[in-house]
């Protein structure tokens, strides 16, 4: 399972979050090492994902949803 780390910015303060790649296109996201939602991408088109079991709004959960996809093109 690939672990990374986002930094995300929301009105000048910036929130650490981790990613736990699940497969599949499926994240998990932990603040603090609590877990506050997992998200699913679309394979087919990207600016669609959708959350299960977020505790994150959606202005944030679209900043990690970019930083996931810009982790994933640097990665591959």
């Amino acid at each position: 399972m690939e672990q990374f780390r986002l930094e995300v910015d929301r009105n000048g303060q910036g929130y650490f979050f981790d990613i736990h790649s699940l497969g599949n296109n499926r994240y998990d996201i932990l603040k603090e090492d609590v877990l506050v939602g997992t998200l699913q991408l679309d394979d087919k088109d990207h600016q669609h994902c959708e959350t299960i079991n977020c505790e994150i709004d959606l202005p944030l959960m679209n900043s990690i949803r970019e930083g996931i996809l810009l982790h994933e093109d640097v990665s591959y």
